[in-house]
């Protein structure tokens, strides 16, 4: 039976059913790296200040190096009986060095070892997921600037309204993410406090050094109340909410993949290698990459839920409900990373149907409010031009035509205003290019924004 470091309290072995159920080993082992980093930074204060003799320190921290070793190289045993990778690490680091091992936990609770185990973790996370988002825009930008002559409609109401660019409806996207960027960054600035000092939930009545500790650890600021900082997942849960956001962001980007590259739509083909097959129907190429994103989504969705639920009801300050809080953490960050990498080296492949897009931005009425603006700068006011242009939709319709398919009579009998330049005015270039006002569809807007996305990107 392997010793609890705090079994002294207790008269009877845990039961077997206990262990298991109290076990966190197999979730929480991934921050055996942040376990190791922090108990070094901890072990070097504790020298530094006195509390600890420096030769017990530096022992202590070849041992913490050694056992960093073993779990990297896979020669680490794991037994449940010792909960979590604290215990795990502090067990291994007796035998390494003896007794004086023991010493590593002074000043310091496993409340707030956790709490910046957690934060060092998250804080590399949002670091890999804010260059994953960039990697992504990088990959839309230089899609866009491939294709930026390339028209299709653009949809509300999933109808089809007006015209734009491709490159248009891409930059729409890489807005999105570059928000996404940005929350990630907001995100990192509140989670890089650091709690390690706090204890158990009062502080500690030992004289540390929480500002040598936070530069040994790389944060730019220590908490501010040990009641807070041990019970306090706040970081957690906003960094749930943005990976919610991100991961929407990418669902809705992942349905367009979806309707775009089916025969209904015909717009684009995803690369043979990010796509699957049938196993009764041998025609079949189906968008299970898209579908997947799409899917995972509300996964992620349901970790935010959860945490959300888990900290309603918790009292000041650490309760062990917070156990549950790694799960939905770990399964977000793995999720978010691996919808963005798929994502991200299947954009360059996806192959353009240049002829089927601007062929249905040509049909369908899309140049109806050009021709409304038309009238409106021949001094019609726009609700009286609304209304003959629609009169005029309506005739066309009824004889399966376009708008610029009628005879200039045919379009004068809606209008006596128009005149034979209209026809120009009605071609779908035209349409897109005079849209040049900043944040517009037009050729000279989407190259300015390309050019502003490509500088605000690290």
């Amino acid at each position: 039976m392997a010793d609890k470091l705090w079994d002294g309290r207790f008269s009877e072995a845990t039961a077997a059913v206990v262990e298991r159920f109290t076990a966190s080993i197999d979730i929480d082992r991934r921050l055996y790296r942040y376990d190791i980093e922090g108990s070094i930074a901890h072990s070097r204060m504790l020298a530094r200040t006195g509390i600890i003799p420096a030769a017990e320190a530096e022992a202590i921290v070849q041992g913490l190096e050694q056992v960093r070793g073993e779990i990297e190289a896979g020669r680490f045993a794991f037994d449940p009986r010792l909960e979590d990778i604290h215990m795990h690490i502090e067990s291994r680091l007796t035998e390494i060095v003896g007794p004086a091992a023991r010493k590593v936990h002074t000043a310091r609770s496993r409340n707030d070892q956790v709490a910046l185990d957690l934060r060092l973790y998250l804080r590399d996370a949002l670091d890999a997921a804010g260059g994953q988002l960039a990697a992504l825009e990088r990959a839309l930008i230089g899609f866009a600037r491939t294709h930026i002559d390339v028209i299709l409609p653009g949809y509300t109401h999933l109808q089809r309204a007006q015209p734009v660019l491709l490159a248009h409806h891409l930059m729409a996207y890489v807005e999105m993410f570059a928000r996404d960027r940005e929350r990630c960054a907001e995100c990192r600035r509140r989670t890089n406090v650091m709690p390690l000092g706090s204890a158990a939930l009062a502080g500690t009545t030992f004289p540390i050094d929480r500002a040598y500790t936070a530069e040994l650890l790389g944060f730019p600021a220590v908490s501010a109340n040990s009641l807070d900082a041990v019970s306090d997942r706040d970081f957690v849960i906003e960094f749930l909410a943005a990976a919610s956001l991100c991961m929407m962001h990418l669902s809705r980007m992942a349905e367009e993949l979806v309707l775009w590259s089916s025969a209904e739509f015909g717009f684009i083909e995803l690369p043979d290698s990010f796509a699957t097959g049938s196993s009764i129907m041998p025609q079949k190429k189906n968008p299970d990459v898209p579908e997947l994103i799409r899917g995972k989504t509300g996964r992620v969705y349901g970790h935010l839920m959860a945490q959300l639920t888990l900290m309603k009801g918790l009292p000041l300050s650490y309760n062990r409900d917070l156990q549950e809080d790694k799960a939905a953490l770990f399964d977000a960050v793995d999720t978010l990373s691996a919808c963005l990498e798929v994502l991200t080296q299947m954009v360059p492949g996806i192959a353009v149907r240049r002829e089927r897009m601007e062929a249905a931005a040509s049909r369908g009425y899309l140049n109806a409010t050009d021709l409304a603006d038309y009238l409106v700068r021949a001094g019609v006011t726009f609700r009286e031009a609304h209304h003959a242009v629609g009169r005029a939709v309506r005739f066309a319709a009824a004889s399966g035509r376009e708008l610029d398919e009628l005879t200039l009579e045919e379009l004068q009998a809606h209008s006596a205003l128009i005149r034979e330049d209209v026809f120009a005015h009605l071609r779908t270039r035209e349409i897109v290019d005079r849209r040049s006002c900043p944040g517009g569809t037009g050729r000279s807007a989407v190259l300015a924004a390309i050019a502003a996305a490509e500088k605000r990107l690290p």
